[in-house]
């Protein structure tokens, strides 16, 4: 039979069952299907024996589970107590099934797993009404019906709203239809394709390029539940230092020295919070990693003392690419311990990128990633805490990165075709891993650009070289909400856009949306107008101050949404899908860039120009951020949307861990407010907190409490960990609810005060004749009492 004819698995010839599952022979292959959760299976097709070893993103074993297979006529049947596993016997066909037998997810009748050469398929019946969301850092619509993609890491430079492939690939999504969800998550690193009816009716498909056809099918009651049994698989995020949370400015790129000065001294002088200096590729010298321009920073251990003095950390560039010249030390020591990437005949692979021709490491090796860590000591000994992995795709001129190039991929050996999509987080793991080992017990902040299922154990990711308009400022949004989808709960966007020149009205907008990112990050092109906070005008100043501001104030809020994150792989910035799977309303044009941002907080983006917004709001009550105006949900309405009041609710019932106004995160402030809305169903919030900046708390040395609101009262539970927390006294704050005079704390009575209330500075007033417009008020119920790590209830 020809080699481009499609060849199905054809009949089981044999099989055999172990205890969580099963293996079998066909007529064309192998396949083995093992139940990892009683929610999660493990199913591996290939052609030969062994199977092909995936040894970077699923850190999960198997569980013990227990497993019924059971033999019936024409087909073969795996049951755990939430997920059954139908295989039909001649042709091999899968079905997925809930308990209750009801369909989940089943290949297509006459299709099923084929293969084309080396490309590897499942067809997928496409269900009635079927949505289908996920796949990380891709462009397009919330619901990707419809549509097509692949993954295959690439340097996309100004990437339209509809370009394929970009950096990142996390090649994991969900299925929506008929009120139930599941989650396919594809194990193979070579190029795959992802088909959700596109040019076509009857199906949705998966493929790999080349390799065994390995994926995880994941059942969950909810999109939450999915979510966690991806990050169960992939891994969850580390706890990042603190300051990484804060505003970080940068641009390609600040220098000479006394610029970088200059800039982080006019955050302290007008009163911007900020917490971190980011320096773009110009500080090297000739763009040669490890190195620095002595010209234009003679002094980096002054300037970075000098910017510590004033409670900045400092991120530096890390590009993969040696330059290949004799004398420069670490191609001199790279070129020694061999552990550079080569072709087939063992000479070097050389790429041209910012330095030159350049040679570049194989992090796929364990040796490599070790040299790549004493690398980094150099950067470690001037107390810089902060990694920027970039064009770790890899990115080269021409974009064209052979496929014959040869990695160690652990032992197992790989060319590029396999090996290219885990490139970037192989070296940001590397990044990570050598920072942590060399910072003494701090936390690094690690950075990258590329990336595979997994990358958020080692990194944050951003999305890239975006682009200085409105649809892409838009588009960012949903990039980040789907990166959340895939676990990667450290996310965010250039805020103003990288390339081209912002505008006053878009940058406003930007920073607004910005300030309710993940990831906050300022940043723009070389030959660009400067786009820094105060760039735009008085105007914009105040708006940027008053979002940055609030960024702060919301920190022991935020802080906790992120350890959140590293318990249950929960995005921090979340679509509406995760939570109100089955409305048809989150998925429509108009509403999909919608999320909340941790459980209380929905935020609705705006683009620049538009003064008003038709908005959804899901079911529940809503109050405004600004003015404290409470909104019945399940509803969509008009609400205005002027530059300086972005669209943003907090949910009846929420509680909101803040802290007073502070220009960075070392700041102490002594005292948390929580910040109580009124009504709404029973809400509990986890409020963690430790040092911000060790790993310490690994050991114990953390402050974690729930917090409870249900019927005018008010639960904290008592402290879990040994941290002493940094406040000794509680000011609660409740809302919408001005009637009440008296608080009771632990049975004992604490008099209340009723004031107007904001969470913004006025805005100046930079026009003489009119008076500025108002960033809103409301009226407020206050009580102060001590805080401390015993049970407390307050009501009232």
């Amino acid at each position: 039979m020809p080699a481009d004819v499609s060849k199905r698995l054809g009949r089981i010839t044999s099989w055999k069952s172990h205890g969580d599952g099963l293996t079998a022979e066909t007529a064309e292959g192998h396949l083995q299907i093992r139940f990892y959760t009683d929610r999660i299976v493990r199913l591996t097709i290939g052609k030969t024996l062994p199977f092909e070893a995936s040894p970077y993103a699923v850190v999960a074993h198997p569980q013990p589970v227990q497993v019924k297979v059971t033999e019936k006529p024409g087909h073969l049947e795996l049951r755990s107590s939430k997920l059954v596993v139908r295989l039909e016997r001649d042709p091999v066909r899968f079905s997925f099934l809930t308990a209750e037998e009801e369909i989940l997810n089943e290949e297509v009748p006459g299709l099923g797993t084929s293969w084309i050469g080396e490309q590897v398929t499942s067809y997928r019946t496409l269900q009635e009404g079927e949505r289908f969301i996920g796949l990380g850092e891709k462009t397009g619509p919330l619901d990707r019906r419809g549509h097509g993609y692949q993954h295959w890491n690439t340097d996309a430079y100004s990437y339209s709203p509809g370009q394929d492939p970009l950096y990142c690939s996390t090649p994991f999504y969900i299925g929506i239809h008929h009120r139930r969800q599941y989650g396919i998550y594809l194990d193979n690193t070579h190029k795959t394709f992802f088909n959700f009816g596109a040019s076509n009716n009857r199906f949705s498909s998966f493929s790999a390029d080349a390799g065994d056809l390995n994926y995880y099918f994941i059942q969950g009651d909810s999109v939450a539940e999915l979510i966690e049994g991806y990050t169960h698989l992939t891994g969850r995020m580390p706890l990042p230092p603190k300051w990484s949370l804060g505003y970080q400015q940068c641009r390609y790129s600040y220098y000479p020295d006394y610029e970088v000065r200059t800039i982080a001294k006019t955050f302290r002088d007008k009163k911007i919070p900020a917490d971190a200096i980011v320096l773009d590729i110009h500080y090297m010298d000739k763009y040669k990693i490890f190195t620095w321009d002595n010209v234009h920073f003679p002094d980096p251990k002054g300037l970075i003392d000098y910017l510590k003095s004033l409670n900045f950390e400092v991120v530096v560039m890390c590009d993969p690419g040696i330059k290949a010249e004799e004398g420069y030390e670490p191609y001199d020591d790279g070129k020694a311990k061999d552990v550079f990437v080569k072709y087939p005949d063992g000479e070097y692979y050389s790429g041209q990128v910012w330095p030159g021709w350049c040679h570049f490491p194989d992090f796929t090796h364990p040796d490599v990633r070790k040299w790549w860590a004493e690398k980094l000591a150099a950067y470690s000994a001037l107390g810089i805490n902060g990694y920027w992995n970039d064009m770790n795709e890899i990115a080269t001129w021409g974009n064209m990165l052979p496929e014959n190039i040869e990695f160690h991929h652990e032992g197992e050996k790989a060319t590029a075709r396999k090996a290219r999509n885990i490139y970037g987080m192989q070296m940001a793991r590397s990044t990570y891993e050598g920072a942590r080992q060399l910072l003494g017990g701090k936390r690094p902040f690690n950075l990258s650009r590329s990336g595979f299922s997994g990358i958020q154990r080692y990194a944050a990711v951003w999305t890239g070289d975006n682009v200085s308009y409105d649809d892409h400022m838009m588009l960012g949004i949903r990039m980040v909400n789907s990166m959340g989808v895939a676990g990667i709960a450290f996310a965010g966007y250039d805020v103003g856009g990288f390339t081209g020149d912002t505008s006053v009205k878009l940058f406003a907008r930007w920073i607004t949306l910005g300030a309710f990112s993940p990831f906050f990050r300022g940043h723009t092109m070389v030959n660009s107008l400067d786009a820094e906070p105060w760039s735009f005008g008085e105007e914009v100043e105040n708006i940027s101050r008053n979002f940055i501001r609030l960024r702060y104030q919301l920190m022991p809020y935020l802080y906790s949404v992120f350890h959140e994150a590293t318990r249950t792989g929960m995005p921090v910035q979340r679509t509406l899908a995760i939570t109100h799977t089955h409305d048809a309303r989150v998925y429509q044009s108009q509403y999909h860039n919608q999320y909340f941002f941790g459980p209380s907080f929905l935020i609705a983006p705006v683009v620049s120009h538009q003064a008003y917004a038709k908005i959804f709001l899901p079911g529940g009550d809503w109050y405004s951020l600004y003015d404290g105006t409470r909104h019945a949900g399940n509803c969509e309405t008009i609400v205005e949307s002027p530059l300086h009041r972005l669209p943003v609710f907090i949910a009846a019932g929420s509680i909101i861990p803040m802290q007073p106004p502070v220009e960075h995160t070392g700041e102490q402030p002594g005292e948390l407010h929580l910040h109580v809305y009124s009504g709404g169903m029973k809400t509990t919030f986890d409020y963690y907190e430790d040092d911000g900046s060790t790993f310490r708390h690994e050991a114990g040395e953390y402050h974690l409490r729930r917090m409870t609101h249900e019927s005018k009262t008010l639960i904290l539970d008592p402290a879990e960990g040994t941290y002493q927390p940094v406040f000794n006294s509680v000011k609660l704050v409740l809302h919408g609810d001005a009637s009440v005079r008296r608080f009771m704390v632990n049975g004992k009575p604490v008099e209340a005060q009723t004031r107007t209330s904001s969470f913004f500075l006025p805005l100046e007033r930079y026009d003489p004749i009119n008076e500025p417009d108002s960033m809103g008020e409301e009226t407020v119920v206050e009580a102060t009492f001590p805080y401390s790590n015993e049970a407390i209830k307050i009501t009232w």
